[in-house]
């Protein structure tokens, strides 16, 4: 009997990161072909893991959706932290909430699929509204650091509504338009 060298299986080297790399392929897989195609065969060869690896991983490919879509959800409202948390003024503050809109919310194809990927399942399944709703409220206590509650609830569903134009538009936002919405959102606080 051969035995296996220390923080190893039977001679195999662990893979301590796998659980992770098949979240990043899930999310990857959703961003292309929808959550209706994110199969465990597809995720598996997305991140480059043997299929029996999802279920030593996940429950079922319900376990790897939420999960997911948890880790897509909290990266989001922690770069709205990140983003209002810089800000040193009002106007900085308005203008992190521009760059949330332009950059990080519209700065990939991908996470605009993602996220309307989300709200569909948020749509029609509880366990995932309960995903948005906790999204929401991270994103709103973000902006509450420079707004008020209901200002802040404001500046949400502008984003939220731009998020859906955007996805369904193919005119582009101008800055100065964003910027103007935010500012008229906001006049109350100045």
């Amino acid at each position: 009997m051969t035995t296996a060298e220390p923080g190893t299986r039977r001679g195999r080297r662990n893979d301590p990161e796998r659980r992770d790399r098949i979240i990043d392929a899930c999310l990857d897989v959703i961003a292309e072909h929808g959550v209706a195609g994110a199969s465990h065969r597809r995720i598996a060869a997305a991140a480059g893991v043997p299929l029996g690896s999802m279920t030593y991983h996940f429950e079922g490919i319900d376990s790897l959706l939420h999960d997911a879509f948890t880790r897509f959800s909290t990266s989001v409202s922690e770069g709205f932290e990140r983003r209002m948390t810089a800000a040193t003024s009002l106007q900085e503050a308005r203008e992190a909430v521009v760059a949330i809109i332009l950059e990080d919310v519209f700065g990939s194809a991908r996470d605009l699929v993602l996220t309307h990927e989300l709200y569909t399942l948020a749509a029609r399944d509880a366990s995932y509204r309960d995903l948005t709703t906790a999204w929401m409220a991270r994103s709103r206590a973000a902006l509450e650091r420079w707004f008020d509650p209901e200002t802040a609830r404001a500046l949400d569903a502008l984003i939220e509504g731009l998020t859906i134009h955007l996805a369904l538009d193919d005119t582009s936002r101008d800055r100065g338009e964003v910027a103007l919405a935010v500012a008229r959102i906001t006049a109350a606080d100045a």
